[in-house]
């Protein structure tokens, strides 16, 4: 058996992997900050340019604590919220004392054909110190043939004592073009934070 070694510099020099010539690259879209916003839609930009789309959100702060941070999406540019999901939801979470840790399947949190808005921040706090941080990442919502499916990964800082790390994902069941996502939160406004959104080439 012969084993290959990679030297550092050969690794630092790759520009190309196989047949792979381009590994793709962000583009900026558009950027909206809450401020006591009910809600935070997207309503442009999500089209056939790229085939994935990616939200960055950042410091979302709930005005009501222990909120879930939630996304929908629209087939018609916005004037309605509420296309078919299934979906799974986990979750990880650790103390800042070690006192208590899990790793499980939250069945509250996942969808059946609901036309409900999707969980993708679970519980995050209002104190002056909690938010949640973390990416929704859509693929090919302008697709008229398959469904739309969709990633999400966030953390966040709960009830001034645990990190909750999330992940959500699932598909829209739909072969119409989702052309508009909205944020919210299940209750209350969203009091702060920044969403972004970029087109991935």
């Amino acid at each position: 058996m012969s084993i290959i070694k990679l030297n550092n510099n050969g690794v630092k020099n790759a520009t190309a992997f196989g047949s792979i010539s381009s590994l793709g690259s962000l583009t900026f879209i558009s950027k909206q900050t809450a401020s006591s916003s009910a809600t935070i839609s997207f309503t442009s930009g999500i089209d056939s340019t790229y085939k994935e789309y990616i939200f960055y959100f950042v410091n979302i702060h709930p005005a009501t604590n222990n909120q879930e941070f939630t996304f929908q999406g629209s087939t018609n540019s916005g004037s309605s919220y509420g296309v078919a999901i299934t979906s799974t939801f986990f979750q990880a979470y650790h103390a800042e004392d070690g006192s208590a840790t899990s790793l499980a399947y939250n069945t509250n949190k996942d969808l059946a054909q609901s036309t409900s808005f999707q969980a993708i921040a679970d519980t995050t706090g209002n104190g002056n110190d909690e938010s949640a941080s973390g990416f929704l990442h859509l693929f090919n919502p302008s697709s008229t043939t398959f469904v739309k499916h969709f990633i999400s990964v966030d953390n966040h800082y709960y009830n001034g004592t645990y990190s909750i790390n999330d992940y959500a994902s699932g598909y829209f069941n739909t072969t119409s073009a989702i052309d508009a996502i909205q944020f919210k939160m299940a209750s209350g406004n969203i009091d702060s934070g920044d969403i972004l959104l970029f087109g991935l080439n």
